[in-house]
């Protein structure tokens, strides 16, 4: 096994009763790389990502720098290195946004203010409103709140589902600007996105999940090339 695979996943499955949401479907992604998954709704992302995270019950293989993941437990894998960034968010909304920050320590309370620091110089509207309730603010900050929180836990991997989801144009650059400045910074991203042009123009490689497969994969620039991606996910 190569160590220097940052998340490695291998034959997962996911499974809801009698549905197949998930069918053996195997990549990985490197250190310091944004690799994103595009497909319709219902093609299984969240499901990859809910399942590489210790939300739902899978099968198949999950290593994290080379080390099989045995547990579905999410606060052993968070522990591991890796959170995930929910759709829909997932804030504590009659929380601070400093208390919501401080739950994203958790698993690293004694550096809790460097992190904070660092959490604030990303994102300086936060710092400004560190004492307002989460639930008050806008759908931009509060995405903004929910990447913060997730790397107050100092994690190299972040998997971040729709983190575009309702969010104002203008918003949706100022999220995908700041998604770019923390893997410069070094960590590793998987992005589900329904934005196909902004995730891929993002991303350093991508893959098409189509019902729970994977369909196509290469570069992200590739990807935004490919004719069956511009048809129908780019109304080119």
């Amino acid at each position: 096994m190569n160590q220097a695979i940052a998340l490695d996943v291998k034959d997962l499955e996911v499974r809801y009763g009698g549905i197949q949401a998930v069918r053996g479907i195997s990549f990985s992604v490197n250190p310091g790389e944004i690799v994103t998954m595009i497909g319709a709704n219902g093609a299984g992302k969240s499901s990859t990502l809910r399942a590489i995270a210790g939300a739902v019950p899978h099968a198949g293989t999950i290593r994290i720098g080379g080390e099989v993941i045995r547990t579905d437990h999410p606060e052993e894998i968070v522990r591991r290195g890796l959170s995930l960034v929910p759709e829909g968010r997932g804030i504590f909304a009659n929380l601070s946004i400093e208390e919501n920050l401080r739950l994203g320590a958790w698993t690293n309370r004694e550096a809790y203010d460097v992190n904070l620091s660092k959490v604030f110089g990303l994102f300086p509207r936060l710092r400004e409103r560190r004492n307002q309730m989460a639930g008050t603010l806008s759908g931009g900050e509060q995405q903004m709140l929910a990447v913060g929180r997730a790397l107050m836990s100092r994690s190299k991997i972040l998997l971040l589902d729709e983190p575009s989801m309702g969010l104002a144009p203008k918003l949706v650059l100022e999220i995908f600007a700041i998604l770019r400045d923390i893997n410069k910074a070094g960590v590793t991203l998987l992005i589900v996105e329904q934005n196909a042009v902004m995730a891929l123009r993002l991303a350093h490689r991508a893959c098409l999940l189509e019902l729970g497969s994977i369909t196509l994969s290469g570069s992200g620039a590739e990807l935004l090339e490919n004719p069956k991606i511009r048809s129908a996910y780019l109304g080119h």
